[in-house]
Order: C-alpha cells, then sequence, then structure tokens
C-alpha cells in the first residue's frame, strides 16, 4: 500500500508547543512515527526553523527517516512560486507561503498540512494556487488542517 506523502509546512511544527493545536498537531507527526504516511520536510521549513525555537527543530529531527523525505528547492520551484505571485494568489510580501505550495506542488506531495488560514488552509488561495498549477502544466494540491488529516478518535 502506498503511503500518503504529506507535505508539511512550519505551521505545523509550531503548533506542537501551541495548546490550540497541540493535539493533531502531534496526532499528525505520530502518522509518520506509526508508518502510516510520510512526511515532505522541505528545505523551506529547516531554513525557518533555524529561527524557531530549539525544540521545534529538535521535534522534526527526532522523525524516523525512512518516513521522511527530504524536498528542495530548485528552478521550477521558483518559477511556479513567482506564477504565485505574478497571479496574485498572493502577495511578494507572502513569498515563503508560496514557496511552500511551490515545493510540495513540484515534488507531487499528496496534499499540504497547514494551520496558516490566511493564505494557504483557505478556499480562494487553493483554488487559485490550483488555477495557476493547471495553466502551467501541474497537478492540483490539496490544502487541509491537521484536524482534517489525522485519524479521529472514534
Amino acid at each position: 500500500m502506498r503511503l500518503n506523502r504529506i507535505y508539511v509546512d512550519t505551521s505545523v511544527a509550531g503548533g506542537c508547543f501551541d495548546p490550540e493545536f497541540r493535539r493533531d498537531s502531534l496526532a499528525l507527526f505520530d502518522m509518520a512515527r506509526k508508518g502510516t504516511a510520510v512526511l515532505l520536510i522541505s528545505s523551506v521549513l529547516a531554513q525557518e526553523l533555524e529561527e524557531a525555537p530549539p525544540e521545534i527543530a529538535r521535534f522534526i529531527e527526532e522523525l524516523p527517516e525512512r518516513f521522511v523525505e527530504r524536498v528542495r528547492t530548485n528552478d521550477r520551484v521558483s518559477q511556479l512560486r513567482d506564477l504565485y505571485i505574478a497571479a496574485g494568489v498572493v502577495s511578494s510580501r507572502y513569498r515563503q507561503d508560496a514557496t511552500h505550495v511551490a515545493t510540495a506542488t513540484v515534488h507531487k506531495a499528496d496534499l499540504i498540512v497547514s494551520w496558516n488560514f490566511k493564505h494557504l488552509v483557505n478556499v480562494h488561495r487553493i483554488n487559485g494556487f490550483n488555477a495557476v498549477n493547471a495553466r502551467y502544466g501541474h497537478g492540483s494540491i490539496d490544502i487541509r488542517t491537521p484536524t482534517e488529516v489525522v485519524p479521529s478518535d472514534e
């Protein structure tokens, strides 16, 4: 059985240490620990974690490598990011958010998981990202919160 490849942004890592988002953020990372998903950890996330409290970076580093896929930005990612910005999906002020989506799209993630409701987990933005993706020959990308992805307690 093929495991879902889930791109994780910085808000989910930080959510592990926030009372409001802790339970579902931790549950998402537990999916990788249990081998029920592969988490895509990007060079963008690694760069952002350099400025985060050390316990957040350490949390990511302790994930089992066989259920983590390291993905990097490249020229294709940069070009797609710039197309999102040119189309007005997000402004250049939020270049990192566009980079997260472009990285996940180029590396063919099954979905992005984020707590960023303003720039990512937002139907208007998701439609905008996917319109650009369709226009330039990329597949669509789904963006969800950890709550929508982790197994429920039912």
